[in-house]
């Protein structure tokens, strides 16, 4: 027991030594640096052609996002599909990467949840949702979501193994 008190004691002092600022305030000093983000899979890594662009755009708080990197996504989504001209959404260019470039996930917290189910639109995301394929739609797929039918599917319609139906639903590993 007297082992326990005295180990407790020096990992306390140690910890408290530890979290002092220069000031001796006894407030702790934390840090905190974002390494990555993806909202949206698969945008940073098809938009985002520059290796120092692709740190930046992970640490580039949303809201700041779409300034940075609208002009760019835009470029890059015209070199992708020249033709583009609106999508499913009714989106063109500059509005669909400004969407793009803000890489957050919006949540409907009174509706359906799905990143698109042909009706409801990037209300959240479910595990099952098909995000690559949406992704390829509209980037491919033109007003009516029929153009170019074979870049708009990625051929992978489901997960490899069942997701559960209890917290947190993830299928169990291979």
């Amino acid at each position: 027991m007297k082992q326990l008190k005295i180990g407790a004691l020096l990992l306390s002092a140690v910890i408290l030594a530890g979290s002092c600022d220069d000031d001796d305030t006894m407030q702790p000093t934390v840090y905190y640096q974002q390494q990555d983000q993806m909202a949206r899979p698969a945008i940073n890594t098809v938009f985002v052609t520059d290796a120092a662009d692709k740190d930046a755009f992970n640490t580039t708080v949303p809201s700041a996002q779409g300034a940075a990197f609208q002009s760019k996504f835009q470029t890059r989504l015209l070199a992708l599909n020249p033709g583009y001209t609106t999508n499913a959404l009714g989106q063109n260019a500059a509005t669909f990467t400004g969407l793009l470039a803000t890489d957050v996930l919006g949540v409907s917290t009174t509706g359906v949840t799905t990143f698109f189910d042909g009706t409801n639109v990037l209300t959240g995301r479910t595990l099952a949702d098909d995000v690559i394929d949406v992704e390829l739609l509209l980037l491919f797929g033109g007003p009516t979501g029929a153009s170019n039918p074979t870049l708009t599917k990625d051929n992978v319609n489901s997960n490899d193994k069942a997701f559960t139906v209890s917290f947190p639903y993830l299928a169990t590993p291979w």
